[in-house]
Order: structure tokens, then sequence, then C-alpha cells
């Protein structure tokens, strides 16, 4: 599974509708992200959430992607939390999730 697809999972256990707005660029061969950082798009009640999704270990660089990008301030504007998940396996073979909100 990838960290994309556990993002996903884990915000449709916790109510979200989620979709993933990260889409595959054949022309560039890059995969390009909403704004140009978000992977997924979760709505609830009352929330709207733009989640980057990575590891662990680059957690910071993609907090620091999004800090720096012109976007942000915009999406936060428009009331949308912005969130990084970062995926890391435990030594007991667990999957575990650190969120960093960034909103």
């Amino acid at each position: 599974m990838t960290p994309t697809a556990r993002s996903k999972a884990h915000l449709e256990a916790a109510g979200y509708l989620v979709e993933v707005v990260e889409r595959w660029n054949a022309w560039a061969r890059i995969r390009q992200d909403l704004w140009g950082f978000a992977d997924l798009l979760a709505i609830r009640r009352g929330e709207v959430l733009a989640v980057q999704v990575t590891s662990r270990d680059n957690i910071s660089k993609r907090v620091s992607k999004i800090a720096g990008s012109d976007k942000a301030p915009r999406v936060r504007e428009a009331g949308i939390r912005i969130v990084v998940h970062g995926w890391g396996k435990m030594a007991s073979g667990r999957w575990e999730l650190k969120e960093v909100d960034c909103s």
C-alpha cells in the first residue's frame, strides 16, 4: 500500500470524504500536486483539509515546501487546513503516521 493510499484510508476511517488530487503528467513525466503541495483533498462537515503525503524522513522538506509556496496563504485564507502526513514503518513492522499541521 502506498503512503497516499494509507492516508486516504486513515482519513476515510475518520469520517472524511477523500479524493486524490495528485496527477501524473505523462508529457512532463512528473507528478503534479494540487496547488503544488496537496496530494489529497479531504472534506467533512465544516472542514476542508489539503494533505501532502510523504515518508517520515521527508516531513521537514515538505513543511518547508509548503512554507515557501505562494499559493499556501491563499489556500489558508479560504479556510482550508494544510497538513503533512509522514508515514514510517516501526521496528514492530507496524506503519505509524506523524501529522504536522501547516495551517
